[in-house]
């Protein structure tokens, strides 16, 4: 099969085109052809520098994938030969990821796609889902009535905890730069925050009377994780995905502070059939029209995967940057 392959670290133009064996299905694992895959920052994170998991890194990047099973191994009964399935199932931690013809995959990882959606569109949900699931679900427990903000309207991960949260019954507001406003708007945020125009302590004090949000969803981070301590109530909750600057702020107002790492279970091979199950709630929130992805405007191959890093390391993409094959 061709595969697109790092052999060293280094800026996008290092991925390189080369022939390698199809994978063969093993007992609970599944050969899927590859239809599609999108670009995250971690891919470009383990492409260009080094990670914890650098020194078992595979040749193939890339976890997203959606495709079809050509087969199954054994101790399946859940997937069959034609299947269409989505899921975040490889790229790091020695297991290769999608990033050529066929990927193998552990079948726990991966879920039936959404029917109302092409192959492109449901390479652009797993990873950006699944972590925002962990973060307003598993860790934040967001209820009906919750007061909750998410900042980064228009990025991958942001813009499904906006519709997820809302799904869950929060009243969201949501940041996002000038020039994706229009954008952010279509997302379904009962408010969107320009924050360029706009101060953590006026937005605060307009949408929460002053008092702070519920719950926080910070998928900038950074330095900024302490503007989302600044917006959160006394005894409130922040999330985020990327490391933090000083967390001071978390002890003097109470603060429950939870970071969200998506890949623990593919890295450590732990609790990985609740990937799966997160997958077939996503897929049912999307064919009912309650989650849709937001996907770039840029068109490219997974044999022009450089392109790709480049549109997603530009800061000019709005929503997932896409390769089909």
């Amino acid at each position: 099969m061709k595969a697109m392959i790092i052999d060293s670290l280094g800026d996008a133009n290092v991925f390189q085109q080369v022939e390698r064996n199809k994978p063969k299905a093993k007992a609970g694992h599944l050969v899927v052809e590859v239809k599609a895959t999108s670009v995250n920052p971690l891919d470009t994170m383990l492409r260009s520098a080094e990670t914890p998991w650098s020194a078992n890194l595979p040749e193939i990047l890339h976890g997203d994938v959606a495709g079809i099973i050509v087969e199954v191994g054994e101790g399946i009964d859940h997937f069959k030969v034609g299947d269409e399935v989505y899921g975040c199932a490889g790229g790091i931690a020695g297991t290769d990821g999608a990033l050529a013809e066929y990927m193998l995959v552990d079948a726990d990882l991966m879920a039936l796609k959404p029917k109302s959606l092409s192959m492109r569109e449901a390479a652009a949900l797993p990873l950006v889902s699944i972590t925002a699931w962990e973060a307003l679900v598993s860790k934040m427990h967001i209820k009906p009535g919750d007061n909750v903000l998410i900042h980064g309207a228009t990025g991958g991960v942001g813009h499904i905890a906006i519709q997820l949260a809302k799904v869950l019954g929060a009243t969201v507001a949501t940041t996002s730069l000038e020039k994706n406003l229009a954008t952010a708007q279509t997302l379904g945020a009962d408010h969107v925050i320009n924050a360029e125009q706009q101060s953590v302590q006026d937005y605060t004090q307009k949408l929460t009377d002053g008092l702070g949000f519920d719950a926080i969803f910070d998928t900038i981070a950074g330095d900024h994780i302490q503007n989302s301590f600044k917006a959160a109530r006394y005894n409130g909750k922040v999330a985020t995905i990327l490391p933090i600057s000083d967390p001071l702020q978390v002890a003097l107002k109470g603060l429950s502070f939870h970071s969200v790492l998506m890949p623990i279970p593919l890295v450590y091979g732990i609790n990985r059939k609740a990937h799966g199950e997160i997958l077939t709630h996503i897929a049912k929130l999307v064919d009912e029209g309650q989650i849709k992805p937001l996907i770039d405007e840029s068109q490219y191959s997974i044999w022009e995967v450089a392109k790709g890093h480049q549109r997603l390391e530009s800061k000019q993409a709005v929503g997932k940057v896409v390769l089909t094959a």
